[in-house]
């Protein structure tokens, strides 16, 4: 039983188990009914996406200054009451249960689920 980080829309690894969607908006132009059979998630979870004002500094960010000034910032929503929560309840559910969280972001180095990955890590989850 794991975490695994995935890009939304992958094939899914075997023994995945459900997806959880950290993501501001759900997949364009993709029916509702579709988003699992398409591999994209079966849950929604917004609350542990960057902000708009961040996912716009990621996408624009073009060098490591900017990259480290958006990991930090997110870090710093994501030490929200809730969020730190949020993130708790996954690290625990980790020894017991097998799920997956993703983005659709190509490059994980440059994608914020690589901060969730080391954000659940740091909480002690256990990670594919």
């Amino acid at each position: 039983m794991a975490i695994a980080v995935v890009q939304l829309g992958s094939k899914r690894i075997r023994g995945e188990g459900p997806r959880l969607g950290t993501v501001r908006r759900p997949p364009r132009g993709v029916p509702k009914r579709d988003f699992a059979k398409r591999d994209y998630y079966d849950v929604w979870l917004p609350q542990l996406a960057p902000s708009a004002g961040l996912v716009k500094r990621a996408l624009s960010a073009t060098g490591d200054r900017q990259w480290q000034a958006f990991v930090k910032a997110y870090r710093k929503e994501m030490s929200d009451k809730e969020r730190s929560r949020l993130l708790d309840l996954l690290a625990a559910l980790s020894k017991t249960s097998a799920f997956s969280v993703g983005c659709y972001c190509d490059d994980e180095a440059r994608c914020h689920r690589s901060v969730l990955r080391d954000l659940l890590r740091e909480r002690g989850a256990k990670l594919r």
